[in-house]
């Protein structure tokens, strides 16, 4: 434990300048009861035996925004754009618990996948097809147009069923992109350069840094290579709210 706490502190000092983006898994469990960023990221690279935490019983759960800095520091950009608050970490005995429940009818007809993507790939009209299955997701699209036009969160295999979970809208904006800012207000029209600091899809609110003055601004995404601030920015969040709020 003097060991786990030591690297811990080396860790609130250590912020290395550049990050690389990396995305959270969809199972999220540890083998050995040490949790760290590679249990809980797809790509952490160097940084996967950085640990985050202990865990005592089947199952852990995490701070996301605790998570999210320690794997700043550890040179990891994770831009959360699910708004995840709290990240369940099971250990072996409780792994898969979490998958994707099935809701068994006997013979049904589900959506699957017509061939393997890599994470990040968009998903396209002739990558799904349907096809007869024992059983369904509980989160079993109903129809194609739902995951279509949206990217693998994870390498997905051909002739698994499509769950809900699976996908998350395609980012529009890569970490380390240099980028368009757009403000405007009243006739005022101004411009910039920036470079991302975190991707993000459309709607998703990233920060971005200035390439002449290096100040950090908040933007928001509105597709690719572009972002806004000011009160268009305002207008697509409240929008954005709103939508969350109406589930």
């Amino acid at each position: 434990m003097k060991h786990f706490a030591a690297a811990l502190a080396l860790l609130s000092i250590a912020t290395p300048a550049l990050a690389a983006p990396v995305v959270l898994r969809a199972e999220t469990a540890d083998a050995d009861g040490l949790v760290t960023l590679g249990d809980l990221f797809e790509g952490a690279g160097a940084a996967a035996s950085t640990p985050i935490a202990r865990r005592a019983g089947a199952t852990l759960l995490l701070d996301a925004r605790v998570v999210q800095g320690i794997a700043r520091r550890a040179g990891l950009d994770w831009a959360n754009a699910e708004g995840v608050a709290r990240i369940l970490v099971r250990g072996p005995a409780a792994a898969g618990a979490g998958a994707p429940a099935l809701a068994a009818k006997g013979n049904v007809e589900v959506l699957t996948y017509a061939r393997s993507l890599a994470a990040g790939e968009v998903v396209g009209p002739a990558d799904v097809v349907w096809a007869k299955a024992a059983a369904a997701p509980t989160d079993a699209p109903a129809d194609a147009d739902q995951v279509i036009g949206l990217a693998a969160k994870r390498p997905l295999r051909a002739g698994a069923p499509v769950s809900a979970r699976d996908v998350a809208a395609a980012q529009a904006i890569k970490a380390g992109e240099v980028i368009t800012v757009a403000y405007e207000d009243g006739g005022i029209s101004l411009a910039l350069q920036g470079k991302a600091l975190s991707g993000g899809a459309a709607g998703d609110q990233i920060n971005v840094q200035n390439t002449l003055s290096k100040k950090i601004v908040q933007a928001v995404v509105v597709g690719p290579g572009q972002a806004v601030v000011g009160p268009a920015a305002d207008r697509l969040k409240a929008a954005r709210s709103l939508r969350y709020a109406s589930r």
